[in-house]
């Protein structure tokens, strides 16, 4: 039945310092604005223990560009609005538009994630499956 306030608000917060904490997901000068993370829905997956799953949209602006990061998660995506281009570490670059899907594994490094447009905002809906207490995004280990 969804969350309580409380846990919302934590759950907001969490997010919200796990994206500032990754360079790529806070203010982003070269792009031409920030994008908006909000959160959706998070539960324990009862069959899974420690693991949790955790659903919520980011919209881009026109323009914008992540640094690489990763998630130590299985990763769904959806498009729900607009164009991005996707790709991982050793993948395909990958444009895709709205009612289209990307899959991330808890190993790939999300080298790619941006909206081409330069008029136009994209949102995406995302889907984590992930171990509890663990951020939704994690920045690169420099080598």
């Amino acid at each position: 039945d969804g969350m309580t306030l409380r846990s919302s608000i934590l759950f907001s917060l969490t997010i919200a310092a796990a994206m500032a904490a990754v360079p790529g997901f806070a203010h982003d000068d070269k792009a031409g604005g920030e994008m908006k993370i909000t959160p959706k829905f998070l539960t324990d997956l009862a069959d899974l223990p420690g693991r949790e799953s955790m659903m919520l949209t980011v919209e881009f602006p026109p323009g914008y560009v992540s640094d690489p990061h990763r998630h130590d998660a299985h990763t769904f995506v959806y498009v729900l609005e607009g164009t991005v281009d996707m790709q991982v570490a050793g993948g395909e670059l990958k444009r895709l538009k709205a009612g289209e899907v990307f899959y991330e594994t808890p190993t790939d490094i999300h080298t790619v994630a941006t909206n081409p447009s330069k008029t136009a905002p994209a949102k995406i809906l995302v889907l984590l499956v992930k171990s509890k207490g663990v951020p939704p995004v994690l920045p690169v280990q420099r080598k």
